[in-house]
């Protein structure tokens, strides 16, 4: 079955390298805390507003510094640790990473009293509070949760590329590491607009429990590369050298698409949240319904989809969906699926908690403005 599945090279480690495997991400885990609350940070105010306060929540940020020193311990394996064994360990830190977050979960969500009469199964998965912050607010675990698997979906997918090297040497998959790269980019992106992820959908609206201590870690960080765990086993399709760089180009170009649609809506929002009245880029005027104390926007890219950003992200995944050159692999198709899946449900659900915040006249009023969900003129 696990040979039927094309997965067999990620059994081979030894019983002691299988513990070692399991046991990883909670070294991981213990070291970014460290990293994040020692290293400097700039602390900036968020979107959430304190509800001791009445003021804006404060966050330090320091992502890119804690990302920057983990590639590099990582590529010069300073640590000992071969630099493609977080790949061959993918499996058993999977394992052992759902184990730990599960406990966390457990420990961060059962502190807090249930005010809404939920079951425990339920209030375990969604959790109870949408902030927990430690140290006098100098770690926030959302930001900690994303510099975790912010930094291990880079280093994983760049552990698998490295796999696919050592393996099949002068006949590897450039696709592999062109995921890779993808991937890393992602990431680097992220870190460098850290500040913008403040005024996101997890941040603002998720509430600290097993979803979002899984999701944010071991989804963001481990799972977001599952189909390298495919596809690494794979050496160069064999196509042409000019075929081969069609293929690289264009799934780069595709790539790209997606990051200024992603990239562009955000920084937009962002914009619009911090200095209501400023035009995006000097260029696009804000436009916006007036519902209560609160602002829709609904001008630039917000008024060509009520979730646009998700199609960027669609496009993102496409691109490394199609980068390996194995069209019929299922598993280069997973992580397209999966994003197809989660935005599909998160802008329905994301539609329900906006009639609520805005109230349901004001956001029927924006959704005759803004018809079309995701994709504009089909969805």
């Amino acid at each position: 079955m696990i040979d039927w599945l094309g997965i067999g090279h990620l059994f081979e480690l030894s019983a002691a390298e299988a513990v070692a495997g399991f046991f990883t991400p909670l070294a991981i885990f213990a070291v970014f805390f460290v990293a994040h609350v020692v290293l400097p940070a700039i602390r900036v105010p968020g979107y959430v507003i304190n509800p001791e306060t009445g003021e804006p929540r404060n966050y330090r940020l320091n992502g890119i510094l804690v990302y920057v020193i983990a590639l590099v311990v990582w590529w010069f394996e300073l640590t000992g640790m071969p630099r493609e064994w977080f790949y061959k360990s993918s499996l058993y830190a999977v394992v052992g990473g759902t184990v730990f977050t599960l406990i966390f979960s457990v420990f961060a969500v059962f502190r807090h009293p249930e005010h809404q009469g939920r079951n425990w199964f339920l209030a375990l998965w969604d959790g109870r509070v949408r902030e927990i912050s430690l140290f006098n607010e100098r770690i926030d675990l959302k930001m900690w949760f994303y510099v975790v698997g912010g930094t291990m979906l880079s280093l994983n997918a760049l552990s698998g590329a490295w796999y696919n090297y050592e393996r099949f040497g002068d006949d590897f998959n450039p696709g592999v590491w062109m995921y890779a790269i993808f991937m890393t980019i992602y990431v680097v992106d992220y870190f460098i607009f850290e500040r913008v992820q403040l005024y996101t959908y997890d941040v603002i609206h998720e509430n600290l429990g097993f979803k979002m201590f899984w999701g944010g870690i071991m989804v963001f960080g481990w799972l977001f590369i599952i189909p390298l765990w495919g596809m690494a086993a794979h050496p160069h399709p064999g196509w042409s050298p000019l075929w081969t760089n069609v293929l690289l180009i264009g799934t780069a170009v595709m790539y790209l698409t997606g990051w200024v649609i992603s990239r562009g809506t955000n920084m937009q929002k962002y914009v619009f949240k911090r200095w209501p009245d400023r035009k995006f880029l000097g260029l696009i005027e804000p436009k916006f319904i007036q519902a209560g104390d609160r602002k829709i926007l609904y001008s630039g890219m917000w008024g060509l989809a009520r979730h646009l950003n998700y199609l960027g992200e669609g496009f993102y995944s496409l691109a490394g969906a199609l980068v390996f050159g194995y069209f019929l692999n299922p598993w280069a198709w997973i992580y397209f699926i999966y994003v197809l899946a989660l935005f599909t449900w998160r802008q329905r659900d994301d539609d329900r908690l906006c009639a609520e915040k805005y109230g349901p006249e004001k956001w029927a009023e924006y959704q005759q403005k803004v018809k079309y969900r995701i994709i504009p003129g089909i969805y």
